[in-house]
């Protein structure tokens, strides 16, 4: 098994470095247990001493990530017709599949930025959107944006561990790391507490 951590750090002067952070973002898509954001945010902290092209990390994680949420979205499309067979009309899970087709007509691009941030809520998203068949078109300008969204947001953590801990690349690889799940931690919070003013929305109208 690779260890891209390793690898990383291995390359980190090394222009190969682009390459690998293009392929663990764009694994980290549809392989859960790929570590993209601890291979991200040390790529950001090497940014702050000059080692690393801020720019050409944000790019090749964007890139990455761009590509690998196309592949549960093309799967979940090819999925789709058998899916739908498998979901009678008037059952329990055809409702689920129904109720999850007009979210994302409704608030399509909210859902595919905030589940970017969340590991598991990504792969879940992105593969859904295909099967229900969600426009391409809207499913690619949305993902756009939420996979340049997500990759600065944590290579700059990155980098600002680095910035405020030079002398300590340890403890600035912590802080960056800290950042980013801290900041994840709020969205799926957040995203929670809509769901369930949501649910006491709907029980207080059918009342």
């Amino acid at each position: 098994m690779i260890d891209w951590l390793e690898l990383a750090e291995s390359l980190i002067t090394s222009p190969w470095l682009y390459a690998v952070l293009i392929a663990v973002s764009c694994l980290d898509s549809f392989l859960p247990l790929i570590p993209s954001e601890a291979v991200v945010v040390v790529a950001g902290v090497y940014a702050a001493t000059g080692k690393t092209d801020l720019v050409l990390v944000i790019a090749a994680t964007t890139l990455g990530a761009f590509l690998g949420d196309m592949v549960p979205y093309v799967a979940g499309r090819l999925l789709g017709p058998r899916v739908l067979k498998r979901l009678p009309p008037g059952t329990k899970r055809r409702r689920a599949h129904d109720w999850f087709t007009r979210q994302l007509d409704a608030r399509g691009g909210f859902v595919l930025v905030t589940t970017r941030f969340i590991p598991v809520g990504r792969y879940l998203a992105t593969l859904s959107t295909g099967i229900v068949g969600y426009p391409l078109g809207a499913y690619m300008a949305f993902v756009g944006f939420a996979t340049a969204t997500w990759s600065a947001y944590t290579v700059l953590t990155g980098y600002l561990g680095g910035v405020i801990f030079q002398e300590n690349t340890l403890l600035a690889i912590a802080v960056g790391l800290a950042l980013a799940f801290l900041v994840t931690g709020v969205i799926e919070v957040v995203r929670h507490l809509r769901r369930r003013g949501g649910a006491v929305a709907t029980e207080t109208t059918v009342e």
